[in-house]
């Protein structure tokens, strides 16, 4: 219960300020192109620094890991919830990310230790999932009654007393044995692996203000694939590297870290999507807002509490994971066909309960994939290497998603009311019309973005299909256990 609580907030926290995204842009005076790093400040500081913070995890003990995590956490909420500018809100909402990096490995690591047999860590994984697919949608649900009831401050606030509870959990209840001596920290590594990262996103984000073809944004996302080029080789060769390569060397595990990533650039999108098209579009309130997410939630746990969790240790993996991702991937197809006229109950409320539960076929196994059969030292970085996956993942699809949407809607806007301008002869656009025309090029970004979002869920399903091999674990034997008889075998 404790890893629970402490993972849903870390899990939350990437979204639970979408719903809020709206207030703080007004209140603070942030522009369109920059309010998306509210969350990819976030998410990168996240994703950049998890392989760092697992291996942190395996040197000083998971258990100490996790409780600093907690710590710094609430002192970064804090900060943000009482931030005066865009600039402060940025910083803040980054060093939640780093400090999440040392609460979310050791956490999963923490589980992947302690269940280690059939049932007993399916059901484990199965509730872990739930949280990493259903976390981001409640994060929306919560983040629209505290704006609602409070304000968009209260979505980082409110992270403090659940850092508190969870703490003192720890303290009493989680027990851990550290990997003395058998770990180092690979700094050139973690600088190599996180500028890589930086790099890429800024890129995404960059490309809408200034297009694809702007030398910066070239620049950037070559720079950051040589940066990513170099930390492989340098992985090789270093004497203790940050991940060790025959963790993502093996096949299966490989797999899921991809279909992982994958996953979560098509989700992280919709949410970003599907919050501004019920918002600005719809003219929802923000508790409606939040409220209307609530469907995916049960999905999600449906998916993954009933469906993965009872069936992961009869059959493949893959044999969820594919079909979870076309379920997906046909519920963001759906949301293709949005207007600016109301929708919810014919194309919002199906896509939603067909994504949820994909998402939840997804994630559990695909966590479960991931931390079988590995070593106790290793266990941190490679639990780490899984959030990586998924954070990483959400930054660049919400930075990627965005620039499309927004170049989308304002060569749509554009081209239509030059269009209109000419029809009406000189006598101008009335508000009316303008104000139908912005709200329909906003929709026709969010359509155009997330088609792509259903291209990409459809790659995660080829990528599972094609690279997940591995089969049911044995009834009342450990992942461990079988990943040694197939290594014997193969041998």
């Amino acid at each position: 219960m404790v890893i629970a609580i402490a993972q849903l907030m870390v899990v939350l926290d990437a979204t639970i300020v979408n719903i809020a995204l709206p207030s703080a842009q007004r209140d603070l005076g942030m522009s369109d192109a920059n309010r998306q790093w509210v969350i990819t400040a976030y998410t990168l500081a996240f994703g950049g620094l998890l392989l760092l913070g697992g291996r942190i995890a395996d040197l000083v003990g998971r258990k100490k890991t996790f409780m600093i995590g907690l710590v710094g956490f609430a002192v970064a909420s804090g900060l943000g919830g009482a931030a005066t500018g865009s600039g402060l809100l940025f910083g803040a909402r980054a060093l939640q990310g780093a400090f999440g990096a040392l609460l979310a490995p050791s956490a999963l690591s923490l589980l992947t230790t302690t269940f280690t047999i059939g049932k007993e860590r399916s059901k484990a994984f199965g509730i872990y999932g739930a949280i990493a697919g259903g976390g981001a949608a409640i994060g929306l649900i919560a983040g629209g009654l505290l704006t609602e009831y409070l304000n968009w401050r209260w979505c980082l606030y409110v992270n403090v007393p659940i850092a508190v509870i969870a703490f003192l959990g720890a303290a009493v209840f989680l027990r851990d044995k550290p990997e003395r001596g058998r770990v180092h920290l690979d700094i050139p590594g973690a600088v190599l692996g996180c500028g890589g990262l930086v790099a890429i996103v800024y890129g995404c984000s960059e490309a809408e203000p200034r297009g694809w073809g702007d030398g910066l944004v070239i620049g950037l996302l070559a720079g950051g694939v040589a940066l990513l080029a170099v930390f492989g080789w340098w992985q090789s060769r270093a004497p203790h590297p940050l991940l060790p390569l025959h963790i993502v060397r093996d096949r299966n595990r490989g797999g899921a870290f991809l279909t992982m990533a994958l996953a979560v650039i098509a989700m992280f999108g919709m949410f970003l999507f599907m919050t501004y098209y019920l918002q600005t579009v719809l003219g929802y309130s923000p508790v409606r807002t939040g409220m209307a997410f609530l469907p995916m939630v049960a999905a999600i746990v449906v998916g993954s509490t009933q469906i993965s969790a009872r069936l992961l240790h009869r059959i493949p993996p893959r044999f969820l994971m594919v079909p979870g991702a076309l379920l997906a991937a046909t519920g963001l197809f759906t949301l293709r066909y949005l207007t600016a006229e109301p929708a919810y109950v014919s194309h919002v409320l199906p896509a939603m309960l067909l994504v949820g539960l994909g998402m939840g076929l997804i994630f559990m196994p695909v966590m479960a994939t991931a931390t079988s059969g590995v070593a106790p030292h290793d266990s941190g970085v490679t639990s780490a290497t899984v959030n990586t996956a998924q954070q990483v993942g959400g930054s660049i699809g919400t930075a990627l998603l965005n620039t499309i949407a927004t170049s989308a809607s304002a060569v749509f806007i554009a081209d239509h009311l030059a269009d209109a301008a000419r029809k009406g002869g000189g006598l101008g656009l009335t508000p009316a019309v303008r104000d139908q025309i912005v709200k329909d090029g906003v929709v026709h970004g969010f359509n155009v973005a997330i088609g792509v979002a259903s291209a990409i869920m459809l790659l995660a399903a080829l990528v599972a299909g094609l690279l997940v091999n591995g089969r049911a674990p044995k009834h009342g034997r450990s992942p461990a256990a079988d990943d040694a008889e197939s290594a014997d075998a193969a041998v």
